[in-house]
């Protein structure tokens, strides 16, 4: 029989959206603040708009990043830090193995966990580096335009270390993988809800997951 637990809590959920919100956005808005595509005539401020946007959807993705790191601390298991380490036990070895066969296309077992699976741990904990680089890219580039403010005080260590230019690429660059990162998360989210009918979509809107204990 299905048992119906309670798996994915509202802060979890909450920085999952608030993230896909902030990473269209700032995905939109930064590529055209680097190649503007568009011009709507003189006066216009099209340019002007989109640097606003950009910087309250940076705010904002700070704020679930913040929020989610808290999470990280006083969330339940399925949302604590200890699985960005699954490679710590024999387990998680064999279920990151198993799944990477399977995603390659040379095994076809997939072993059941109730929440994230080992390899995309993995990938998560890489993509949660990315974020911080970006957070703090991004606000060192801010702080720049604006001497002795609270992120250039605290980040222009960034420009000093490295050329502003650099740091715009890797700004760029970093965009891109999370992006190619996206499209990767939603077909493997698509996939395994339907290989392992737990309702794995769903559950990012509820929190609930259908779980079969014999799978355990």
């Amino acid at each position: 029989m299905l048992e119906i637990r309670y798996v994915w809590e509202f802060p979890v959920r909450l920085c999952h959206w608030l993230n896909v919100v902030s990473i269209v956005a700032l995905s939109f808005t930064g590529f055209y603040i680097g190649h503007p595509f568009f011009h709507a005539g003189e006066g216009a401020w099209i340019m002007g708009w989109m640097r606003f946007l950009h910087f309250a959807f940076a705010y904002l993705f700070l704020i679930s990043f913040i929020i989610r790191c808290i999470w990280f601390i006083i969330g339940n298991q399925y949302g604590s830090w200890r699985m960005f380490f699954p490679w710590a036990t024999k387990k998680g070895r064999a279920n990151a193995l198993k799944f990477f066969r399977y995603y390659t296309f040379t095994g076809k077992e997939i072993p059941y966990e109730v929440g994230h699976n080992a390899l995309a741990c993995t990938a998560y904990a890489v993509v949660f580096g990315l974020y911080l680089f970006q957070i703090l890219s991004g606000f060192a580039l801010y702080g720049m335009y604006e001497p002795g403010s609270f992120w250039n005080v605290g980040l222009g260590w960034l420009l000093v270390s490295f050329d502003a230019q650099w740091l715009r690429l890797g700004h760029h660059l970093v965009m891109w993988l999370i992006i190619g990162f996206v499209i990767n998360h939603v077909y493997s989210a698509w996939l395994m809800d339907v290989k392992e009918l737990n309702g794995t979509v769903s559950s990012m809107f509820s929190g609930y997951k259908y779980i079969n204990p014999k799978d355990l």
